[in-house]
């Protein structure tokens, strides 16, 4: 397949991000042609102006419409496109030099109609923010459940950093209005349309994830009451280990309780666990204080992601209601 890209990023009230990212796909090595699609989701601190400074050197493209939410948003950039493969990041994404070439270069290999690619943290993020990338890649966290080179299952790309090419994104309907969790569902119907998915291990991006602890815990919790809606929408994708964290928190505080008693073997083995994620952390990031915040951060994320999945478990299951009715703030209204 001869690929054009087209590099779709729907934005919400993040001008100076966009310029990041621009700036980021000017420095690009790949020799070949590419257009960039800025969609601004009804924001009112404008990109228009940030776009208009790289016009002289990338092939980008701006479009305004009223906020429906990022599937939606991207659905609309995908339509205007001209390519005939589709790149979708988030707008608080840093490419490396490399991305593009690495992309091509996958794909050349062995080409796959949907695909996506990892999230790493830059020397010039905040210690928060590299202890929640740690989290939220690592295959001692969830990292394992979401997907990846050693992950359990097949690997369900994310919307940060996701490649799809026109005929599979047609065939399988574009992303719904669901919000997280367009990305999984998505790659779900993009499976049972005939397409796989593949991991690029080399076509990295710098995630900044700009958000302070109590955003992330309502982020985490958000991600945990929207899997159980994807497990009842698609059954056959449905997996033991997405009970994870909620079974990890709740052993958590039967192991306190029974230490309580005297019975210090449970929470012997949670501190055996924390002393492995510290030690990982702190290998991989060269960093204490990076190390000892991925401790808080994965309690955060397991804590967050195990009563939202609780919650929303036992809401589908003992509930005459639809996941709207129940969940109304974890989708976008139509338009």
């Amino acid at each position: 397949m001869n690929t054009f890209f087209s590099i779709v990023v729907p934005v919400y009230n993040r001008p100076e991000e966009v310029r990041e990212l621009l700036e980021s796909l000017q420095k690009q090595d790949f020799s070949k042609d590419f257009e960039v699609v800025i969609v601004e989701d009804g924001s009112s601190e404008s990109s228009e102006n940030i776009v208009k400074l790289f016009q002289d050197n990338l092939q980008v493209s701006y479009y305004y419409k009223e906020n429906s939410g990022p599937g939606d948003s991207r659905n609309f950039g995908m339509q205007k496109a001209k390519g005939n493969y589709f790149i979708i990041l988030d707008s608080d994404c840093i490419l490396p030099k490399q991305y593009l070439s690495e992309v091509d270069k996958e794909l050349k290999k062995e080409f796959v109609h949907c695909f996506g690619g990892p999230d790493a943290a830059d020397v010039s993020f905040t210690t928060v923010q590299k202890a929640i990338n740690y989290v939220m890649t690592s295959f001692l966290t969830t990292g394992g459940i979401r997907g990846g080179e050693k992950a359990i299952g097949k690997f369900q790309p994310r919307s940060f950093n996701m490649g799809v090419s026109k005929d599979a994104f047609e065939k399988a309907g574009g992303f719904g209005r669901i919000h997280p969790g367009e990305d999984p569902d998505l790659t779900f119907r993009i499976w049972k349309a005939g397409f796989n998915t593949r991991l690029f291990p080399k076509a990295f991006v710098y995630h900044k994830r700009r958000i302070d602890w109590n955003k992330f815990y309502i982020q985490v919790n958000k991600f945990g009451m929207v899997r159980p809606i994807l497990n009842k929408w698609h059954p056959g994708t449905a997996k033991p280990t997405y009970w994870f964290p909620t079974l990890f928190i709740l052993g958590l505080c039967v192991a306190m309780i029974l230490a309580i008693v005297g019975l210090w073997l449970p929470l012997i083995l949670y501190v055996f666990y924390f002393s492995i994620l510290f030690l990982d952390a702190l290998i991989k990031n060269k960093n204490i204080k990076v190390a000892v915040l991925a401790l808080y951060a994965a309690l955060t994320q397991f804590t967050g992601y195990g009563i939202g999945f609780f919650k929303s478990t036992m809401l589908l299951n003992f509930s005459n209601k639809e996941a709207e009715e129940l969940f109304p703030k974890l989708f976008f209204k139509k338009k």
